[in-house]
């Protein structure tokens, strides 16, 4: 944390106060984030840079615009003055945000401030942070007040579709390639506003093409024969091609990997400073192949992400010298396309630099002019060399290398959530992918898994910064980018005998389950009869065949049995929707759907902890896009204990539902988890919903969107509603995956059912 870090949210005095005051507003959906972003703000900018920051959000608020321009300028500016290196591009920015005020395209401010972080990151510069302003500009004035010969009356139909696009547009164009994009799109569309918002938003054939002939470099269709045969001549490989598309990812983009399939390489190259596209293909076959002949898989059960990072460094770079021991004028290549990390550039204490020290590490194994004076790097990589100088070294001997440096070198901001990623992406290396077998349920630390711990750190995951996630839009039918601020937080503490009380109140239905449970646990051994080798002999079987030998029939072969160990390997994580709507009165009863919701959460815990599974609880609740609360209540790792029994006992609805983000943060957990069937519950009363989205169906498409993109990652997702009108809107959410409770009191009976059929 940096040294003018403000006080705790709670206790707005000294220098947080000034802040306070310097940004001038009323606005309450300011004052419920404020303190989590100063105190990103201050992580990210240097304390003379704070005023300008300041006064820019107060201008912004004062704009007329609402809340949206000043709170989406207060999340996004720290982290693109940092991708741009300080604070000179700030003027630019604010004057062209004037501009926009002054025109008829005052709404165009929000997207282009929402986008400003992404499209800082991919310019790195505020020089062409200039040129991207210019192209923007040209397109405004070429564009506003034109349709149909009318002026300064219409604002321009493209400009906030062309923002909200940008950073996915500067990820496949160079700054020229987009100025060619966008000139066509003036030029083919300029008195057609449909036309206009279509071609900006990639919706149509002809921005799709323009966008694919601007794009510069070497297309795999073009050299797929000459890499085939790279291949077969240079390494004796003879495995398929496949191609993947690099156009159109906007929530991932795609690294290289090899499967039984074949190996996987982008469609196209683009040449980087000293490197051809033909060149970095080779690059990126050479090293797959490297890791087809030399590495072999390790089982990844019981060590830590840290670690596993650390093998795949090593055994990353180990195999970058192996190949280069094989063809040494791969070296060129090889350091041309490798980061050269700076020493010393990752000294920031809230910051986990384990990632930048790792590619140090590689760095030096690949130049021996490497420059770097760190003593434990440089006995690391002696280590290494010493491995490597009289053979090939192995998968497991570089893995003890690596176990050995991350325990030597491990700092206690390792464990942050902020980490450092500049100068550490290797982009020829594939993803490790064939390096691991998981064979048991892995007992990596996670954050819950010490109760004690989990408390001692409170307080830091009250302070960590959001998470930003993209947002579908159904109308343009495209993403927005970084659109959506979740916030995770650790659930407070009630009274853990409440849940007792709740436990003994449904005493009776918990017996119920037990003997359903006592079904469902996994038997060690389960027998296979009627098998003609076997490990025992199967005596019912083999006196039936003496009988029917005996009395002259052709006897039965399969006299023997054999055993094989029973088991479940599921990863379940339930979801609740802790809006305000919970709060309301069951019809006819005296509780209320929250008091219900936390019984039937409570047996259903209790239920998964009698079978063993990995489960984990959250709640969730939103006040806008900016807010989204994500409120831990029982992690994995964590037994159905008093901790957790505190958190489930202090649940409290409040706010607003805003589904599509909490689905994808809670997705990104349990997508982690090694299971053959990974399970996302989803408990809620009513349909997506929140008070920045006047169109009813934005939140319902987002959700639908999300649901597909779990769908993709292998995670079977089924919800639970309570909402007697839910057939409306649950069936286009989650299809056929989804089950009504129109008797709210049912609940505590039902849900715990629900999950044993769905997980049988």
């Amino acid at each position: 944390m940096s040294p003018h870090a403000p006080p705790p949210r709670g206790s707005r005095d000294g220098w947080l106060a000034d802040a306070w005051r310097r940004v001038d507003t009323r606005f309450p959906q300011v004052d419920a984030v404020f303190d989590a972003l100063m105190a990103e703000a201050c992580a990210l900018l240097p304390e003379a840079d704070l005023p300008a920051y300041l006064e820019a959000a107060r201008v912004l608020g004062k704009l007329g615009r609402g809340v949206e321009p000043m709170l989406v300028f207060l999340e996004e500016w720290p982290s693109a003055a940092q991708a741009l290196g300080g604070p000179d591009a700030l003027h630019d920015v604010m004057a062209f945000v004037m501009r926009l005020q002054k025109s008829p395209n005052g709404k165009a401010i929000a997207p282009f401030l929402q986008t400003l972080a992404p499209v800082a990151r991919r310019l790195q510069t505020a020089g062409q942070l200039q040129h991207y302003l210019a192209i923007a500009t040209d397109l405004m004035e070429r564009t506003t007040g034109s349709i149909h010969g009318h002026h300064t009356t219409f604002p321009s139909p493209g400009l906030p579709p062309f923002f909200e696009q940008a950073p996915h547009l500067l990820g496949l164009l160079s700054l020229q390639g987009l100025k060619h994009w966008v000139d066509y799109g003036v030029r083919n569309h300029h008195h057609h506003p449909e036309r206009q918002t279509d071609y900006f938003s990639l919706q149509s054939a002809d921005a799709r093409a323009v966008l694919q002939r601007e794009r510069r470099g070497v297309l795999f269709a073009d050299v797929e024969r000459k890499l085939d045969l790279y291949l077969r001549a240079m390494w004796t490989e003879s495995a398929t091609l496949v191609p993947y598309s690099t156009a159109f990812h906007e929530l991932r983009q795609p690294v290289p990997y090899y499967d039984a399939l074949g190996l996987r390489v982008p469609d196209v190259f683009d040449a980087t400073p000293g490197v051809s596209g033909m060149d970095r293909y080779r690059a990126v076959l050479a090293h797959m192949a490297g890791h087809r002949r030399w590495s072999r898989p390790l089982i990844a059960d019981n060590w830590s992400p840290f670690q596993r990072m650390a093998v795949e460094c090593f055994e990353d770079a180990r195999i970058d010298r192996l190949i280069t021991r094989e063809y040494p004028g791969l070296r060129r290549v090889l350091l041309a396309l490798h980061p050269r990390p700076v020493q010393g550039a990752c000294d920031d204490q809230t910051t986990s630099c384990l990632r930048h020290r790792l590619a140090m590490v590689s760095r030096a194994m690949l130049d021996p002019a490497h420059g770097y004076t760190e003593p434990l790097l440089l006995q690391t990589v002696e280590r290494l060399n010493e491995l490597l100088a009289d053979g090939e070294g192995s998968t497991a001997a570089v893995a003890e290398q690596a176990l050995a440096y991350v325990a030597r070198s491990r700092r206690p901001s390792d464990q942050f959530a902020k980490v450092w990623f500049d100068d550490t992406v290797v982009p020829y290396r594939d993803d490790n992918r064939h390096l691991w077998r998981f064979i048991e349920d892995s007992d990596d630390e996670d954050f819950f898994d010490d109760p004690e711990k989990a408390r001692a750190q409170q307080n830091e995951l009250q302070a960590l910064p959001p998470r930003h996630y993209p947002e579908w839009d159904h109308h343009s039918q495209t993403y927005r980018p970084d659109w959506v601020s979740l916030y995770e937080h650790l659930h407070p503490r009630g009274n853990p005998a409440d849940i007792d009380a709740l436990l003994t109140k449904h005493a009776a239905l918990a017996k119920r389950l037990k003997r359903v449970l006592d079904l469902l646990k996994p038997q060690d051994k389960v027998r296979i009869r009627y098998q003609e080798e076997g490990s025992e002999l199967d005596l019912d079987v083999a006196i039936r065949s003496l009988i029917d030998w005996r009395g002259g029939a052709m006897p039965d072969p399969r006299i023997n049995m054999s055993h094989r160990t029973d088991g479940r390997h599921i990863a379940v994580s339930l979801l609740l929707d802790l809006s305000e709507s919970l709060n309301q009165p069951v019809p006819g009863g005296q509780q209320t759907v929250l008091e219900l919701s936390q019984e039937a959460v409570a047996l259903l815990a209790w239920a998964v902890e009698q079978l063993g599974d990995p489960f984990a609880i959250a709640g969730f609740h939103s006040n806008t896009r900016h807010d989204v609360r994500y409120l831990h209540i029982k992690g994995y790792g964590e037994a159905f204990g008093e901790d957790v029994k505190a958190r489930m006992a202090a649940m409290q609805a409040g706010w607003s539902t805003r589904m599509g983000a909490a689905l994808r943060h809670a997705a990104h957990t349990l997508a982690a988890r090694p299971a053959d069937k990974k399970l996302l519950l989803v408990l809620t009363d009513g349909q997506p919903s929140d008070v920045d989205s006047p169109d009813e169906r934005q939140l319902i498409e987002d959700t639908r969107r999300a649901v597909r993109e779990l769908d993709r990652q292998g995670i079977y997702t089924h919800c639970i509603s309570l909402d007697p009108n839910a057939d409306a809107y649950v069936g286009d959410i989650f299809g056929q995956r989804h089950t009504v409770i129109d008797r709210v009191e049912r609940l505590p009976e039902r849900l715990p059912g629900l999950f044993l059929a769905l997980t049988r």
